[in-house]
């Protein structure tokens, strides 16, 4: 890990929905920091907590049902969750930008690429018309769309997924942000556009010199973009290192499953993939031990009954495990 004062650090956060069947912890008791310039990898199953976790770096939890029980949120040495609502518009946008998992849901149908993009551009610069326009279309030739002029021009239906991405990824950027939240950017498209879009952050993240945390349930995206990781399961963190860990020397078992259950090359098309038996736990009712273990090959006697807390198992590499796993490349 980075050792420079990082840019972003939660502490203990701690996120709660109301249901009917009783309290549903998303996030319990996540602590992690982003260094300037680093892209953090955060992977998980479905339901583990990773998007709920970013939204609520911006405080965008819904409440109700959703809010924020405890934790810090430290921004360049303030803490976001004691600033007065009010100022967290001078946050968002303009410090700390968010992409959304669907382009498709996250752009007005009603309104032209031009009209949105010139509403952040009104808001954050002070510009309009035809200055506004050349910064818009400036902005979209950056994240590399032809003919930016004309695309300004265009409603949301009539771009493909990938534009449509582009163009959220250019409206993210228009305020120059100093971290960039993407949250599963990629999901909706086609392999191919996924490996562009990829390219393009971590191409916009090298020459704008920002830092990026890139959610994803896609172990191969953190290999290719990533400096470090976090591997989330049922609302925790069971596993932080930096990327060369994780693929060089794993220890946590829920990781070393993740990681068995990728195509191998070479595999017989015929053998199936390895999965991790079992389900995910309840997160409204947790099992008293640790998370993982009715579905953990390693368990020990210790599992069921102790919670096993993130522990430091070499340099900058931290694991949620009673009985760790020896590396395996």
């Amino acid at each position: 890990m980075n050792q420079e004062a990082p840019l972003l650090e939660v502490r203990d956060l701690a996120v709660q929905f109301r249901t009917e069947a009783g309290i549903a912890r998303a996030v319990d008791g996540v602590s992690f920091a982003v260094g300037k310039g680093r892209t953090l990898g955060v992977v998980g199953e479905s339901g583990c907590g990773k998007s709920v976790t970013a939204l609520s770096l911006l405080r965008l939890v819904p409440d109700p049902p959703g809010h924020i029980a405890r934790g810090q949120i430290v921004w360049k040495g303030r803490d976001l969750l004691g600033l007065p609502a009010r100022e967290m518009p001078k946050i968002r946008g303009r410090e700390i930008a968010m992409i959304f998992q669907d382009p498709s849901a996250s752009l007005n149908p009603v309104f032209t690429v031009g009209r949105m993009m010139g509403e952040v551009i009104k808001t954050r610069f002070g510009l309009k018309g035809r200055p506004a326009m050349e910064k818009a279309a400036a902005a979209l030739a950056s994240v590399g769309i032809a003919e930016p002029e004309s695309r300004l021009l265009n409603y949301p239906h009539e771009l493909s997924g990938g534009m449509k991405q582009r163009v959220l990824i250019a409206m993210a950027l228009l305020c120059e942000p100093e971290l960039l939240v993407a949250d599963e950017p990629t999901t909706a498209l086609d392999v191919t556009i996924q490996k562009q879009i990829l390219f393009l952050i971590a191409e916009l993240r090298q020459r704008l010199g920002m830092s990026v945390i890139l959610i994803t349930h896609d172990i191969g995206v953190i290999a290719e973009t990533c400096d470090d990781v976090l591997v989330m399961y049922a609302g925790r963190i069971v596993e932080s290192c930096d990327v060369y860990a994780l693929f060089r020397g794993n220890r946590h078992p829920y990781t070393r499953g993740l990681m068995a259950s990728l195509p191998k090359r070479g595999r017989d098309k015929n053998d199936p993939l390895p999965t991790i038996e079992g389900s995910v736990p309840s997160i409204i009712d947790p099992p008293p031990g640790c998370r993982f273990a009715n579905r953990c090959p390693a368990k020990g006697p210790r599992c069921e009954t102790e919670d096993p807390a993130l522990t430091e198992l070499g340099p900058g590499h931290f694991a949620a495990c009673h009985y760790p796993l020896e590396p395996q490349a």
